[in-house]
């Protein structure tokens, strides 16, 4: 093992970041084999200085670069980091050791929170956020963790309301009805965790140091809508290209105001059965998969506000209401498609009902047409109302919307009532070819 250190610049350091640039990029060496994976050239840029920019423009500007495959092209391309405004140190591996074992040599060089970053993804995250999340809780990891539209292959993070990670599934466990919440190679570690490596070996990050966190309560998921994709393979390197010549991975960044389009549940998303008790009943309607793909790829974000007075009733427990949600993920997903996160008022005002949750029978702000689910993902993802979508199959819904200030359009409700579309795909056709 080799350190680098060269002069530091008079540099304001705020957290230190630590990207893990030493991949051999396999699945790509196809394209680019004669350079390491963090350096393949994407719009004139390698991957790394991409990464350097996004970094220095939000002020982390005192960077560790992990190096091994061809590293000395890393070195050559990015020195001391001066002509791009940061200051860079270099640890190389002598020989291979994970996705985390090199971090044993920050041991003696980082005493506060860091930022880990994987070296092979494209991003543009709101870092302060994400580090006032993990101040917040308090744990010795923060993963950012996002919705993909390829979850059924994927590793998946399941984590509780308070962001507390509970379970964490390979690729190949069991899974039924699952939350699309997948890592997303973007982390914030207290020097703590450094604790973990006792020599340099080699070491999985996820296997061997954060999977170990979850019984002792110290990993934390936070959610994010932002861009962040990985070049693993030919296909997504031509999909991060067209996403960086639309300008669309610097505007899904929290400091920008975001669009999003707000979609009721039952008879919106899955076919309307009065009040659906078990996630079991939960029945996609056709074209809800092509059409929330539309907007996935239109970059708007997609939230499910729904009213679940099943809760209050005391015919279905949160547990339950989450299993119908998850449901309708894992179908989404299986097509491609994802929905950002879903909020759902779980009051109802009448009492009277058998078994019912006497604490729950209120009036609420969140109960639509009360704006409160619409605003309370207003306040999470920097929205602005004014320029999002309200779409359900009820007065209620588009009452809501209203309420927010979101333009509303009702769907057939096969009542006989009058209605703006027929269905979800024809409206939200109409919306984006405005």
């Amino acid at each position: 093992m080799k350190v680098i250190i060269y002069k530091k610049r008079k540099v304001q350091q705020i957290m230190h970041t630590v990207i893990m640039a030493g991949g051999k990029g396999t699945r790509i060496a196809s394209m680019c084999s004669d350079v390491p994976k963090p350096m393949i050239s994407i719009c004139g840029k390698p991957i790394l200085e991409h990464q350097i920019q996004v970094l220095k423009r939000q002020g982390y500007t005192e960077i560790i670069l992990i190096i091994g495959h061809l590293g000395q092209l890393i070195r050559q391309h990015f020195g001391s980091g001066e002509k791009f405004g940061v200051s860079i140190r270099y640890i190389e591996e002598t020989s291979p050791l994970g996705t985390a074992g090199a971090l044993y040599y920050l041991k003696d060089i980082l005493k506060d929170d860091f930022l880990l970053l994987n070296g092979d993804i494209l991003f543009d995250v709101d870092i302060a956020r994400m580090l006032a999340f993990h101040k917040k809780k308090g744990g010795m990891a923060t993963i950012l963790t996002h919705p993909n539209s390829h979850p059924y292959d994927s590793g998946l993070v399941i984590a509780g309301n308070d962001g507390k990670v509970q379970k964490w599934l390979a690729k190949e466990d069991e899974r039924t009805y699952y939350r699309n919440s997948v890592n997303a190679g973007i982390h914030i570690l207290t020097p703590a965790i450094l604790d973990f490596f006792t020599k340099p070996e080699k070491t999985d990050l996820d296997r061997d140091i954060l999977k170990k966190l979850i019984p002792l309560q110290q990993l934390y998921a936070y959610v994010s809508p932002e861009y962040i994709k990985d070049m693993g393979t030919p296909q997504r390197f031509q999909e991060v290209t067209e996403d960086i010549q639309k300008n669309r991975i610097m505007t899904k960044n929290l400091q920008n105001r975001q669009k999003a389009f707000f979609l009721d549940r039952d008879g919106t998303l899955n076919v309307f059965k009065d009040f659906i008790k078990k996630a079991e009943d939960i029945e996609l309607l056709p074209g809800v998969t092509e059409a929330v793909r539309m907007i996935n790829d239109s970059g708007y974000l997609a939230f499910i506000v729904s009213n679940q007075p099943v809760i209050a009733r005391g015919e279905a427990s949160f547990e339950e209401v989450d299993r119908m949600m998850d449901k309708i993920e894992t179908l989404l997903g299986q097509g491609g498609a994802y929905i950002n996160d879903r909020f759902y008022c779980p009051h109802h005002p009448n009492g009277g009902f058998e078994g019912e949750a006497a604490e729950l029978k209120i009036e609420c702000s969140c109960r639509k047409p009360h704006p409160g689910l619409l605003l309370q993902a207003a306040e999470k993802y920097n929205i602005d109302l004014s320029r999002s979508y309200m779409i359900g199959d009820s007065l209620r819904d588009t009452g809501a919307g209203k309420n927010a200030g979101c333009t509303s359009y009702l769907l057939n409700d096969h009542k006989g009532n009058a209605y703006d579309y027929e269905d979800l795909l024809s409206c939200v056709k109409d919306i984006l070819q405005k």
